[in-house]
């Protein structure tokens, strides 16, 4: 069995930025183990797949050890491939996913993607957290999917070096870290983003995170609409809004590579 296979730079504007993401249409789902099998060989933070699913689609994410809940860079990049490459003609496309009904449209150049707010709660620091990263005196430590740790200064964001062992053993998703921008950067605030228990060292760009991260910051700064950058080695620019219980989250992206894959064997 042959399938084809996009990979996509989600929130850059030129290839080798941003967050790689592959992409797999598919007629009908194949077998979990197949799915992630894919993503394991594919060894990128996430490979998504769907499938038409009445005037939408049916959207999947794995990462190389897991299936996930919500994805915001593996969606960009699956819009991208439909917009761009597959030339769906349609205003805004809409997924069915594990987190609901998720709409792309493309707006002023840009994919706007209209997801589900998650606003963290303040929680008690677990001792791995805090040693993780290197025991560090954080603003606020809270919770939504992921932990959100809160620091004065983007500074010490950009220099954390975490014990990725430690973080491991967290219970959530993953660890987000984040500061106010520096003034006169045009930026909000600055983040990254660490999730090595699902086989995801440091993601470049996150998107889901920013479900979290802007009604957070929303509250702090006192507006709505935020620049946010993540401030991994790849790195890349979320455009943020929150509209109540939503968030959209915009950016571009390139398409990198098209090729083919061949399944065979026992999958």
């Amino acid at each position: 069995m042959k399938l084809k296979q996009y990979q996509v730079d989600a929130f850059a504007q030129r290839v080798f930025e941003g967050n790689p993401a592959a992409v797999c249409p598919l007629d009908g789902w194949l077998p979990d183990a197949t799915l992630q099998a894919i993503a394991q060989e594919n060894n990128l933070s996430e490979t998504a797949f769907f499938v038409p699913d009445g005037p939408g689609f049916h959207l999947r994410w794995f990462t190389p050890v897991a299936e996930v809940d919500l994805c915001g860079h593996a969606t960009l990049a699956t819009a991208h491939v439909l917009f761009a490459e597959l030339g769906y003609a349609g205003p805004v496309i809409e997924f069915t996913t594990r987190s609901g009904r998720l709409a792309v449209e493309q707006r002023a150049g840009l994919l706007a993607m209209d997801f589900p707010a998650q606003p963290p709660l303040p929680c008690a620091a677990p001792a791995a957290l805090l040693d993780g990263l290197g025991g560090t005196s954080p603003r606020a430590v809270l919770a939504a999917e992921d932990y959100v740790v809160v620091f004065e200064e983007e500074a010490v964001v950009r220099r954390l070096a975490p014990d990725l062992g430690k973080l491991s053993t967290l219970a959530l998703r993953g660890v987000c870290v984040t500061a106010p921008a520096d003034a006169g950067a045009g930026i909000d605030f600055v983040s990254r983003f660490f999730a090595p228990r699902y086989g995801i060292p440091e993601d470049p760009v996150t998107g889901s995170a920013h479900c979290e991260l802007a009604p957070y910051w929303a509250s702090q700064l006192g507006k709505q609409r935020l620049i946010a950058y993540q401030a991994s080695a790849r790195g890349g620019t979320v455009l943020c809004e929150v509209r109540g219980d939503r968030v959209i989250l915009s950016g571009s992206a390139v398409t990198f590579l098209i090729g083919e894959i061949e399944i065979g064997g026992r999958l």
